[in-house]
């Protein structure tokens, strides 16, 4: 598979600072930390990926509030900077950090879900510096709305490093 110019550009941008980074993915399904690792030397900056697909998941292992996963559901944009922030700790290990955590949680279709319609997204990205949720509102179906949402969590990484 091609890589995806936005990958190439957020792996760029990680190597300029000399960070790593670590994904979270519920809609998205494993396509980010895919697109990242299509790239060829990618294994120097990204530290690995959690698909929380299903609701638990993202509190018993990214540490999502539960109280607020009971108020909101999982399409929240505190859930995606939760998760972003929560990914960041799940791949550090051993006194190696991740530095740049990005996140995913929307509904990509086809039916709306917990109220929320299709093609609402939202993206996590937490730095050392900050966090950030970008909310998306995608049209098409699918499968579009998962590869925009992927093309989108690229940009967000490298607008935010």
């Amino acid at each position: 598979m091609t890589a995806l110019p936005e990958a190439e550009e957020a792996l760029r941008r990680l190597g300029e600072r000399g960070w790593t980074i670590g994904v979270a993915e519920s809609l998205t399904g494993g396509l980010l930390v895919s697109a990242l690792v299509d790239v060829p030397g990618a294994s120097a900056h990204v530290r690995g990926g959690v698909v929380a697909y299903a609701t638990d998941l993202k509190h018993a292992i990214l540490g999502v509030d539960a109280a607020l996963l009971a108020a909101h559901g999982p399409v929240h944009p505190d859930v995606a900077r939760q998760m972003a922030e929560g990914v960041r700790t799940v791949t550090g290990r051993d006194g190696v950090r991740t530095d740049v955590g990005v996140a995913t949680t929307g509904v990509a279709g086809p039916e709306p879900q917990g109220g929320q319609p299709v093609g609402t997204v939202y993206i996590g990205v937490s730095t050392p510096e900050g966090a950030r949720v970008v909310p998306l509102s995608l049209d098409g179906g699918r499968e579009q709305i998962r590869h925009a949402s992927v093309r989108h969590a690229l940009r967000a990484v490298v607008e935010a490093i």
